[in-house]
């Protein structure tokens, strides 16, 4: 018996066993059926989408090869990690040329941002103030080196820097978010590429809202920061070694060099022409000039003499004097800042993207069979009962010394979102590897500090320190107890709803980092009670909404009838559905995900098993 519905996609093919009444000889009747693809799967077991793929090797094993297919095996092997490390190299490159166009083309503005101290005085404001600057100039560092300049300079003080620290530090995971990006053709990859990037934002945000409230109340970190720069004698010392740079100078600095002091100069009010670094080597001279005096009492006579109608003296004067040129493609170069800022950033992007999808298929290629199981163990693996627990402990210090030997967050977390896409490091793992990051980029600044001058060496430590005790305190409050690591599964919740609707990323990317934080900035330049005004009801409201979730998913019979769904309100307020309708059919160049192919083998089933196969046919 067979029959099909219009308007649904074509049947499939199902084996029933139905248990009838016995008739003489007839104990089973068996028959088969169409069953439209439309109706749920017949099978009760279901698979997790965040479990680890299976990594099966393909051809044949090491074993059964002779001599020549072994050595052709190792010779391939050898190229693909050779090309590995040539693509990983590629990629830290253009991060850092795009960090340089980022500067390019918004260091004025970061510059007339931070100089508002009328907006800086706001908490909230500098909070996201710090999110709009990092995003804007791709450099968590940058950022932090602007804001201890001004504290030095006496433009910023330290209960103020606090929030603009921590927006810093939110600013600082668009980098891993961005790399995700690269993962969005297929669904199961951009799971958990997404949901990876994304757990880094949510611990982000969520230390933010806990301790921003309280440095507002209680100035936590900046008391505690204070103690501590109180407590030590410190002395300037040497700049640590920036192992990443050494690697990276060679290639980049013959695309572009830009002054390190100039955007800092810009924030303090030192205006300058280009942000081009045109001559590579300077010295200083000691020059006597002949000064006039304006007043008779800067100096004794012994020191002045007349020189015309008033009197003068010699005063040594120390200035530099350019050597030798810079070497790279925009050295005096016509063109404004602004236009080669534009050139990069086209440039890096293409490298970036283009490099990001070789290192996807080549990760594939090379993680297979015997690798990948080996790679995988290692890096999940997990301490014997009772000492667990340590496994993730370990996870953070590894984290924060390899941050720390690459001095870059955003190179080591846009490293491991493609091992989580392509299924060798699990979320769970991949978090604590995440706040090890947040804590090794704050050690590196903490040395950068500490080799600063004498007049900017306490406020250099102590807005370091605050970077280091807010990254500690979201480690004590979101991964200490287990039960409190909520980053996790709601990064999961949010990795799912995005491999269905691959537009939420991009509108995710938009308003977290750029659309919200302009609003909100918009209305502190408005001024305090206007935002309060607004973000007020609003803050008001998206808190009324999470507890009604809650309630409806764990106490439903508390809410009253209405309120036990949202199905009272329209489907567009309520559902991704609409949403997903009208943009896909207004994007029809979007990339669309490939799902794994479904398997040909006929489904069976038993009728008593299956009501719903029994509703939807005549039997």
């Amino acid at each position: 018996m067979s029959h099909s519905q219009s308007g649904h996609r074509a049947p499939a093919t199902v084996s029933i066993s139905l248990e009838g009444q016995r008739t003489g000889d007839a104990g089973m009747e068996e028959f088969r059926t169409q069953v439209p693809t439309w109706v749920p799967d017949l099978e009760e077991e279901e698979t997790d989408p965040w479990a680890l793929p299976q990594l099966k090797a393909s051809g044949l094993s090491w074993k059964e090869l002779n001599w020549a297919g072994r050595l052709r095996c190792v010779v391939i092997g050898v190229l693909k990690g050779l090309a590995l490390l040539g693509l990983l190299y590629l990629f830290i490159c253009s991060l850092d040329i795009l960090s340089s166009a980022f500067q390019l083309l918004s260091s004025k503005v970061a510059g007339d941002i931070f100089r508002d101290n009328v907006v800086l005085s706001n908490p909230v404001a500098g909070l996201v103030i710090g999110v709009l600057v990092t995003v804007l100039v791709q450099s968590s560092s940058t950022s932090s080196s602007i804001v201890v300049s001004m504290v030095a300079s006496k433009l910023l003080t330290v209960q103020a820097s606090v929030p603009i620290i921590m927006g810093v530090n939110v600013g600082t995971s668009i980098t891993s978010t961005l790399v995700s990006m690269a993962q969005s053709g297929a669904r199961d990859e951009f799971r958990r590429a997404f949901g990876g990037s994304a757990v880094h934002s949510i611990f982000n945000w969520m230390t933010v809202l806990v301790m921003l409230p309280l440095e507002i109340a209680a100035r936590a970190l900046e008391r505690l920061s204070g103690l501590v720069v109180g407590a030590f004698t410190l002395n300037p010392g040497e700049q640590a070694p920036d192992i990443l740079k050494v690697l990276t100078q060679p290639l980049t600095h013959l695309i572009v060099q830009l002054d390190s002091k100039a955007i800092s100069d810009s924030a303090t009010g030192n205006v300058t022409k280009s942000l081009i670094k045109q001559w590579c080597v300077t010295k200083e001279e000691m020059t006597v000039e002949t000064m006039p005096v304006k007043n008779i009492s800067e100096c004794s006579m012994q020191l002045c003499f007349p020189c015309g109608a008033q009197l003068c003296q010699e005063r040594n004067v120390t200035s530099t004097v350019n050597v030798q040129p810079c070497h790279h493609l925009f050295v005096g170069s016509s063109l404004t800042d602004l236009a080669i800022g534009f050139i990069l950033l086209a440039g890096s992007l293409l490298t970036l993207c283009s490099g990001l999808v070789l290192i996807v298929r080549l990760l594939n290629s090379i993680l297979r069979g015997q690798i990948a199981q080996v790679i995988r163990k290692v890096i999940n693996a997990e301490f014997p009962f009772p000492f667990g627990w340590l496994s993730g402990y370990l996870a953070i210090v590894v984290g924060a010394i390899m941050t720390f030997v690459v001095q870059s967050s955003s190179v080591f977390t846009a490293a491991i979102v493609p091992l989580m896409g392509v299924g060798v490091i699990s979320m769970e793992r991949a978090y604590p590897l995440f706040l090890g990051s947040n804590v090794g980029t704050t050690t590196t600044a903490l040395l950068a500090a500490l080799a600063s001058p004498s007049d900017m060496l306490l406020s250099a430590v102590q807005v370091s320190l605050i970077h280091l005790f807010f990254n500690m305190a979201g480690i004590l409050l979101w991964y200490m107890v287990p039960l409190l690591r909520l980053p996790i599964p709601l990064a999961k919740k949010f990795g799912n709803v995005t491999a269905r609707y691959r537009w939420v990323a991009g509108v995710y990317l938009l308003f977290s980092f750029f659309l919200i934080p302009l609003a909100v900035f918009g209305l502190s330049v408005a001024g305090g009670v206007v935002l309060a005004a607004v973000g007020g009801p609003l803050l008001g409201l998206l808190a009324l909404v999470i507890l009604i979730n809650l309630m409806q998913r764990h106490h439903p019979t508390w809410l009253p009838q209405c309120l036990r769904s949202w199905a009272f309100l329209p489907l567009w307020l309520h559902s991704l559905q609409p949403w997903d309708h009208v943009i896909t059919s207004c994007c029809k160049c979007c990339p669309q995900a490939q799902d794994p192919p479904a398997d040909p083998t006929v489904k069976e089933a038993h009728c008593f098993e299956n009501p719903v196969v029994l509703a939807s046919h005549r039997l």
